[in-house]
């Protein structure tokens, strides 16, 4: 196992976004995956809260330039790239003009969040699949991480799944205590479908609300992860109901190896 890749898709990541329960634990788990010999690859939006200069973001031109359709409209993908230095790692950003140039992460600043929101994920969570095809490297676990990236398991599996690069890869999903508060855009299904998608498999995104989404990543993954001490109770219920391993909620002194053994164990 000393040579697994794990491709980690994370909503937000410490130093890039302020510090919080998800975005901590996004910058400390790789670093020590790393460090326990697995090979990582890292992606987090480029939210238009992030300071390009001061976290020192440049454009990887090679893997830009690719044109994403989303809701029959062309949306280029620019892809960025940062250091964090003490951690000998790289976060690979996906950055967009339309969705992500706001001042802002998924919510303006009085809390209403963007009516956008679903095509926001979609093209995140598409830029991350091709950006990694791009490297030419195929993941053994993908671990996401945040309901930002709750439709990456979907794709991963639905669309992807003949891809050389994902048919084997095992899909981790951490739910977090991040419920956002509006349901997404009703018409999200047609988005999805329009990827190649059936609707059947995406039937309960019909009440786009976060436990409906949550649910959808539960059903496309392979393991899901307790990532806050408490979770949505119904969600937790449904991740346990499900059958597939389940991790419960591990503190910090402890989750970074209980996460590589559980990742071993898939």
């Amino acid at each position: 196992m000393e040579n697994t890749k794990v491709l980690f898709i994370s909503q937000e990541i410490t130093p890039y976004l302020p510090e919080s329960e998800m975005s901590v634990i996004a910058r400390n788990l790789p670093q020590g995956i790393q460090e326990r010999g697995r090979e990582i690859r890292t992606f987090m939006p480029r939210f238009g809260t992030i300071n390009e200069r001061r976290n020192q973001l440049h454009e990887v031109i090679r893997l830009s330039g690719m044109n994403l359709i989303i809701n029959d409209t062309d949306h280029p993908l620019i892809i960025k790239v940062a250091s964090i230095q003490a951690a000998r790692m790289q976060v690979y950003f996906i950055d967009n003009e339309d969705y992500f140039s706001r001042k802002a992460t998924v919510a303006d600043d009085d809390g209403t969040e963007f009516p956008d929101n679903d095509e926001r994920a979609i093209f995140f969570a598409r830029g991350v699949l091709e950006t990694t095809k791009k490297l030419r490297w195929a993941p053994d676990v993908v671990h996401c991480q945040g309901w930002f990236t709750a439709l990456a398991p979907l794709l991963i599996k639905k669309i992807m799944n003949d891809d050389p690069f994902f048919a084997n890869a095992k899909v981790v999903y951490t739910i977090y205590d991040d419920e956002f508060q509006n349901p997404l855009d009703p018409k999200v299904i047609q988005k999805i479908k329009a990827l190649g998608v059936s609707e059947k498999e995406i039937k309960i995104l019909e009440d786009p609300t976060w436990v409906s989404l949550t649910k959808l990543a539960i059903n496309m993954s392979d393991a899901v992860i307790q990532g806050s001490p408490t979770i949505n109770d119904e969600v937790k219920k449904y991740s346990q109901d499900s059958g597939k391993p389940f991790l419960d909620y591990k503190n910090e002194d402890e989750y970074i190896d209980a996460y590589n053994e559980f990742y071993e164990s898939l």
